[in-house]
């Protein structure tokens, strides 16, 4: 029998689960209500598009086979709300197991993939992840205000006003890729293993797994064009920032 979570650091955070199985969102609202989320479900996807308006989630589960309109349209329409102010995570509910469904997932914005059926706990637990990593720590949050801008090479990141720039113009980036951007900037030149960045930037605890890093990593490379280089593989490793250009911290 599945037991609830017990409360932890998430308590307030606002998830949005969007799936047509009833049992199911039965089943995750207990759960995360269980586990101090704020919990509101949906059956499709005109309802999910009206809830992100109206219930401003941090985190949305969406399961890519509605009646409606597919989970894929509802994940655009959601980052197109960005410009907006409206920057939930997203972590997919699928029955797809193919990995060119988890490429497209990922192009398109998810911040996650979980493949049905899968672990309710371990479910949760990648919520709290998700919003771990999208709530900066008091200690992030003073080097921010002390150090509003980084310049490397052709790339920039406005910290504060969570904007990146390549060669002066502007990339969009989720809350979770400049998160990863300036964990590697304040680590330039130091490898970071996998499981530095599954800590240190999604959050996650030793005992839950994901394979989304490289994934999220090759989708930043895209956007940044030209400044992707500067995200370089350690193969066997991790990642790292590149070391050929010093790190200028500009303070306002």
């Amino acid at each position: 029998m599945m037991t609830a979570m017990s409360p932890d650091e998430s308590v307030a955070a606002r998830v949005l689960v969007i799936d047509d199985e009833p049992d199911l969102r039965e089943l995750l609202a207990y759960n995360l209500t269980a586990a101090g989320f704020m919990v509101q479900v949906t059956e499709t996807g005109v309802g999910g598009l009206a809830a992100v308006e109206t219930f401003a989630p941090d985190v949305v589960l969406l399961d890519l086979m509605l009646p409606d309109i597919p989970g894929t349209d509802v994940c655009r329409r959601i980052r197109d709300g960005e410009a907006r102010g409206l920057q939930p995570a997203v972590l997919m509910l699928t029955a797809k197991n193919e990995e060119i469904d988890r490429v497209v997932g990922f192009e398109i914005g998810a911040d996650d993939y979980v493949v049905k059926p899968f672990s309710v706990r371990e479910l949760v637990l990648r919520v709290g992840a998700i919003v771990r990593a999208r709530r900066p720590s008091p200690a992030s949050d003073a080097k921010a205000r002390s150090s509003c801008r980084y310049v490397v090479g052709p790339l920039e990141l406005d910290v504060a006003r969570h904007r990146v720039f390549v060669e002066g113009m502007e990339v969009h980036a989720s809350a979770l890729e400049m998160r990863l951007l300036v964990y590697l900037v304040e680590h330039r030149g130091r490898v970071r293993s996998r499981e530095d960045l599954l800590a240190d930037v999604w959050g996650y605890k030793p005992d839950v797994s994901t394979r989304t890093i490289d994934t999220h990593v090759k989708r930043l490379r895209d956007k940044l064009g030209n400044a992707g280089s500067l995200v370089e593989t350690v193969r066997g490793t991790g990642y790292r920032l590149s070391a050929e250009f010093p790190v200028v911290a500009v303070k306002e």
